[in-house]
């Protein structure tokens, strides 16, 4: 049995959360200076990545845990959401109240942006919105349930409401899989999910951004579906992985090109090879194997630990430079898009540091300490 099976740690993980956070803010550079290229100018696709590591990750802590903490005692489900509820909610809470008072300048910024690419300007309530009911909405996490709220801060926040659903959600999956079998169970909760969708735009219910579960859980089951062949044997991990690979190329949540569909299916796949380099053919074995180790080095790891706060971060840094540079300097888009990230890529990395280390670790440590297990007088 090889590690990641055995409950071990998976090398590669780090690494790819690192790069798909470093995704999203290379992508809202290429968006922000009007230098345009396909896939990596493409945020949308490394939130994908996103999802479908978080999809992967709960199930791979979960099979890890399991003996001791059993989905079907209602103990496990309190004690999955208060460690994941003090993972998130801290340094988000700090980055909202930080976006929600800067709200005033990023909006200016933004202005200056748009009008300098010749596009539709963003609605001034997603970034001047300081009323107690938006306050409200994003600190108990219901803004993604919501059209009004959603999308309705400088934060690219809609998909940690997005997160936080499928982290209500999750027992709830894992029950149905245990009970069904994987294949069942995915099915049912993915056609469940695009049933949704298809009511909620027949009735005009839509969002600007994917921020309701359904429109994205087809790609949190995915990373579930490529977790839980860990535990099966080679025939049925690649099944998982072909399922897997359908399920990412459904034409809803997001943009429905082939270029997109056919993006987030190499994904899956470079997923699953990273994982499962022991099932592998030799000859791809002896590619996959030490990248996914090279994704596990140091380098990767703290890149990693600081994607959370690097993806929170980055616009409210991003759109002030990028704003100054097409006023300061004359020069062509692909330039402006390089400086913005020399100037941006060290301070937003300098404050995810600081907010990993004085915010997220004590916020985990809350989390840790109270769901410790009693010790019995």
């Amino acid at each position: 049995m090889s590690p990641s099976r055995a409950g071990g740690r998976i090398e590669c993980l780090d690494g790819l959360r690192g790069l798909a956070a470093l995704w999203v803010l290379i992508g809202h550079a290429h968006i922000l200076t009007g230098f345009k290229l396909p896939l990596i100018g493409d945020p949308e696709l490394g939130v994908d990545l996103f999802i479908m590591l978080s999809g992967f990750l709960m199930v791979f802590h979960y099979q890890r845990r399991r003996g001791r903490e059993p989905w079907e005692a209602t103990s496990t489900w309190t004690t999955f959401w208060i460690r994941r509820y003090f993972r998130i909610a801290p340094l988000y809470y700090v980055m909202l109240v930080a976006a929600l008072t800067l709200g005033p300048l990023i909006y200016e910024a933004r202005m200056v942006i748009d009008a300098y690419n010749g596009v539709q300007p963003q609605l001034a309530s997603r970034y001047l919105d300081s009323s107690l009911s938006n306050y409200l909405a994003h600190f108990s996490f219901l803004f993604g349930l919501s059209r009004a709220y959603s999308f309705r801060t400088a934060l690219p926040d809609w998909s940690i409401g997005l997160e936080m659903q499928f982290y209500a959600a999750l027992p709830f999956i894992m029950i149905i899989v245990g009970r069904v079998g994987w294949i069942k169970g995915i099915t049912g909760v993915a056609a469940l999910g695009a049933l949704t969708t298809y009511v909620c735009h027949k009735v005009g219910y839509t969002f600007l951004m994917p921020t309701f579960l359904p429109l994205k859980m087809h790609v949190f089951a995915a990373g579930m579906l490529l977790a839980g062949a860990l535990w099966t044997n080679e025939k049925r991990a690649y099944l998982f992985a072909g399922f897997a690979g359908y399920l990412v190329i459904a034409p809803i949540g997001g943009e429905m090109d082939w270029l997109h569909q056919i993006t987030r299916l190499v994904l899956v796949l470079t997923f699953f090879a990273l994982i499962h380099t022991e099932r592998l053919p030799a000859a791809a074995a002896r590619i996959a194997a030490p990248v996914s180790s090279w994704l596990g080095n140091r380098f990767f790891h703290n890149l990693g630990e600081l994607s959370f706060g690097a993806y929170l971060i980055h616009l409210l840094i991003m759109q002030p430079v990028v704003a100054y540079l097409i006023g300061a300097v004359d020069v062509t888009n692909p330039v402006r898009w390089a400086l913005t990230l020399l100037i941006t890529m060290p301070v937003v990395y300098a404050l995810a540091w600081l907010g990993y280390t004085f915010i997220e670790m004590p916020g985990q440590n809350i989390g840790k300490a109270l769901t410790k297990p009693r010790a019995r007088a």
